[in-house]
Order: C-alpha cells, then structure tokens, then sequence
C-alpha cells in the first residue's frame, strides 16, 4: 500500500510541473529506472486524457499503446462489461488483430477475466502455462511460448461497481517485477474509472441537450410551420414545396442564388425533412479555408501526414457519416481538391491525408453557390464532371427583392428577436416599413437582418423612423424630417401593418409616394417596356399573368392607343 501511495505522489509532483523530461532526467536518487519510466508512462496517459475526453476508443488504444512503448508490456487490453449481452468484450487493445478481438468475448463467471471481474481483485498468473483458467481464448499466444508469459489483471470499478478489466502480458525477465506493475495497473486502472465517469457525464449531457435542441425544433416548427423559414410569397411556397419533394431522397442538391438568401438554412430544411434527420448535419465553408487545411477538414489526416498534424484528425466526412454534409461556396474549391471531391461524391469512399486505409461513408450531399459553375466550367476553374455530379438537383434561391410581400413578415421577425436579445422595445413607424419596402436589398435577407440588429443597437428612441436610415441604405436621402418635430405635432399615429403595430405619418407629410402608388407606377413601366405584352411584364416584376391582370385592373391602368 505504501508503494502504491508513493508512487501515486510521484505521478502529482511530476504532473504539478508539466515535466516533460527524458525517463532518465525524471528519476531522483533512490528510485529506479522502472519507477521513472512508470511515472513517465501516467504522466502521458494523464495528459492524453485531459485533452481527448469525448474519444473514448482513441484514448483507449492510445493508453495501451503508452504501457507498450514505455514498459514494454504485451498484449494490453481494456475489457468492458456489455450490461445489454451481460458479456464481458474487448473493447480496446494493443498487440491484438480485429479478428482475435472479435474472439475475446466472456461470461462473468468464465476464465481469469471473469473471475477478476467477480471477484473486484487483481490476479497474476505467473506462468499461464500452468493456469488451468486461463483460456487463451483470443488466440493471439499461439506463437510465442508459454512458459515465457505472465498474465496480470486488474478491475476497473466505477463507483464501487465492476466496470471491467485492464490486462496485460508480461515477457519473464530479469527486471520483471509481477508485483509492482500490479500496484501501477491499479493506479492506472483508477484513472481509467475517472476517465469514464467524465466521458459518460459528456455524453449524457450531450444527449440531454440533443433532447432540448429537438423539443425547441418542434416549438419553432410549430411556430413557423414551414421548415423554419419565415416567409409565405409565392416564391418561398415554391421552396418549400421543392425541399418537400427533394427531402425524402439521397439525391445531391445544388442551391443557387445570390448571397444572404438563406442557402444555409434551406439545407437544414431539406436535412431536417428527411430520413436522416437524427444523425448530424455538418457545414463546410470551401472559401474559408486554404488547399492543404480544407482537405484535412474534409477527409481528415493521420498523425504526422504533415508539420502540426500531431494527432489523427478525423474529416467531415466521416463526421456526418450516415448524416448530411453541407458544402458552402462549392464553387471557390481548389481545383486540386476537386478529384477526390468528385471520388467521394460518386463512390462514397476517401482516404485521409497520409494514410492509405480507404473508408466508406454515407453522406448525402447539399452543396451551395453564387457563382456561375457553368461559366467556371467554360473558364477551366471547375471540373465539369464534378459539375454535372453536383447538379443533380437544382433549386433556385429567390433575391429578397423577387419577394417583398415576406419583407414585414421578417421585419417582424428579426425585430422581435433583437428586442429580446437587447432588451428593448423598438416599433416601426409607418414610413420606416415602406422604405424597407422600395429598398431592393443586395444583401437580401442577411443585410435586412444585420440592419435591424444596428437599428435596435443604435436605436435613441422606442420608434424606428426614416431618420434612423439615412446612412444605412444607399438610397435614403440625406435631408429626412426630423421625427421628433412631427411627434410634437401630434401626427404619428399607429397603423396596423399586417401583425405588426407601426407609428408614423401619413405619405403626404414625410413627401414620400405610398406603396401603391409606386407599384402602379412599376406596374406601368414594365408595361411599356414590353410593348404592353403583360406576361412578360409579369416576368420581369416577377408576377404571375393573373397576378399582373388583377393589378392591372384594381389600379385601373388604362392601355394607350398606340397600344391598340
């Protein structure tokens, strides 16, 4: 027990002081070179633990592989009770092929392992040539002869439990001491208990939160009825209709449109439509990163494939194995890249950066641009064949301008939400909503999101006024009323304006035409644009021919003779 103190006290002073000195530089007069190397061993399990708690496969494999390293110990393994099959099973080793850890597989009351895991005791064979418990069931001793190997196991115990157990081979030698690499396997046998309790408390409060985030979903679901997207033109009813037909299959989907139209969003849409709803949805933007780091982002890299890469990294792709993989601004990938981009998106297979094990994944791919791919093709920037794998689906993202009856709907919305995340209570006026209205959004619904946020921000009174803009849209002029004056007037009223309550003037005292004079004037203009042939002023104002007809009609817009 002293031993076991002592060295447990060693491990914290050399912890204390991130040593990261050479076995022979750690040892103090009066200790032995293996006590060094056992305290070199538990500081870099310590320090792999503390860095890589939510991989608990990885850190298993790569403990076993320190007790080989370092101590030279054979054949380690970490065996953990399946409560589900009520069997003890390998669940991570060194020194073991796949196939001989698919054998080692045990009742609670069969062999050494199972009697350790009874018993919660440590046991040493010292020659398993002459245990008849030991049942050698992996296979993996068949070339190495057994009276020259020992066997120790330890428990692993959580809360006062059986969890498992921790076993390793020793070769007979002359600095083979069976009792003190018994006391270090209870040490570290502890470590691998606090290990667990830490990665299990992760993952129960990973799965708590996916619990939280799916009921939040539904009450937004609920909310905005359609995929959770705001907006019910004629435009976005088409989009939801198409993430509706596309949902359901593994097609490759192809989002187009101009920047801050909510590509990104209509890619959740589809993901959280489909089957694949429960496993991840991952994103990718391919403009952000360089060549070299958006590969290793995408397909992963093995330990030391390049300066830095000191750990194996695992890629997007495997990370949204099963799920859906969201490529942003597609068309910016290198054209190195795009090979094996193409590779992945025909057969589903890859290969990390170093390594040469190929891995097959299920991914469904959505990938998004606001460039033109077919004239990148034509520049020789864009593979075509990659191109046409991509383009399986298209669907086309409308600019903001195409549907403005969604404006007030996401002012609302983004109004709303600011106001909460401030802790305001910002309103419109009347004029304020029908600039927004003219405006024609280059920035589409990103721009109207972030203006209402600086608004809120910025905001010096509880009403949102043409004054507020000036600055802030390209086209306000410089010279607005002051709001204050007309306030004093006693001319800001509400109005109502769909669900919203705005305050403001009437279009005669701001100087400003109201919204349906300035359509009768597009409505006329367009007109005489196209000869007066109304379907294709209705294409160009993005109208329906009925649509155009009923305008036509309410504004009482007269054909000119020379039309006749």
């Amino acid at each position: 027990m002293f031993c076991t103190k002592a060295l447990a006290m060693k491990v914290l002073r050399h912890s204390e002081k991130g040593t990261e000195k050479s076995d022979m530089t750690m040892a103090r007069p009066g200790e032995t070179t293996t006590e060094a190397l056992e305290v070199q061993a538990l500081y870099s399990i310590s320090r792999l633990i503390s860095s890589a708690v939510n991989d608990i496969d990885t850190v298993f494999a790569s403990i076993l592989k320190i007790l080989h390293d370092i101590l030279q110990m054979e054949r380690a393994s970490i065996v953990l009770f399946d409560r589900k099959r009520e069997q003890l099973r390998i669940r991570a080793s060194y020194g073991l092929s796949h196939e001989e850890m698919q054998k080692g597989v045990y009742h609670i009351d069969e062999g050494i392992t199972g009697r350790i895991f009874r018993s919660r005791q440590p046991f040493i064979v010292p020659d398993i040539a002459k245990e008849p418990l030991f049942l050698n069931r992996t296979g993996s001793r068949k070339t190495i002869s057994k009276s020259a190997v020992s066997f120790i196991g330890v428990p692993i115990m959580l809360n006062e439990s059986p969890e498992g157990v921790l076993s390793v081979d020793r070769l007979f030698g002359p600095e083979v001491r069976l009792e003190a690499d018994m006391r270090f396997l209870m040490i570290l046998s502890t470590l691998l208990s606090q290990f667990l309790i830490l990665n299990r408390t992760i993952v129960s409060e990973k799965k708590q939160l996916r619990a939280e985030n799916k009921k939040l979903k539904a009450l937004l679901h609920a909310r905005f009825k359609r995929h959770f997207i705001v907006g019910s033109s004629k435009e976005m009813q088409e989009v939801f209709w198409n993430i509706e037909r596309v949902a359901p299959s593994r097609a490759t989907v192809l989002l187009l449109g101009e920047s801050g139209t909510g590509k990104e969003l209509v890619a959740r849409a589809i993901h959280e439509a489909s089957p694949r709803h429960n496993m991840p949805f991952l994103r990718v933007n391919c403009a952000a990163l360089p060549a070299a780091l958006l590969e290793s982002e995408l397909f992963g890299h093995e330990k030391g494939a390049f300066t830095g890469a000191v750990t194996a990294r695992a890629g997007r792709f495997e990370l949204a194995d099963g799920g859906t993989l969201f490529l942003d601004e597609i068309g910016e990938i290198p054209i190195e890249l795009q090979a094996k981009m193409l590779r992945v998106l025909q057969e589903q297979q890859f290969e990390r950066i170093g390594s040469t094990r190929t891995r097959k994944v299920d991914v469904r791919i959505i990938a998004a641009t606001n460039v033109d791919l077919e004239r990148a093709v034509g520049a020789g920037n864009f593979r075509a064949d990659l191109y046409y794998r991509l383009n399986v689906v298209p669907l086309h993202l409308p600019p903001l301008r195409n549907r403005r009856d969604d404006i007030p709907l996401l002012l609302h919305h983004f109004l709303k939400l600011s106001n909460e995340r401030n802790g305001r209570d910002i309103r419109m006026s009347r004029e304020f909503l029908e600039r927004l209205m003219e405006y024609d959004w280059p920035g589409n619904v990103r721009e109207l999101q972030n203006l209402i946020e600086r608004l809120v921000i910025l905001a010096t009174s509880d009403v949102l006024t043409l004054k507020d803009l000036k600055g802030n849209l390209r086209t306000v002029p410089d010279t607005v009323e002051d709001s204050s004056a007309s306030e004093q007037r006693g001319e800001k009223k509400p109005v109502e304006a769909g669900n919203m309550v705005c305050y403001g003037e009437s279009p005669a005292v701001t100087g400003y035409k109201s919204l349906e004079e300035i359509e009768k004037k597009e409505i006329e203009a367009a007109l005489i644009r196209h000869g007066w042939v109304q379907i294709r002023a209705a294409r160009e104002l993005g109208l329906t021919q009925r649509q155009i007809g009923y305008r036509i009609k309410k504004y009482g817009i007269v054909k000119p003779k020379e039309y006749c």
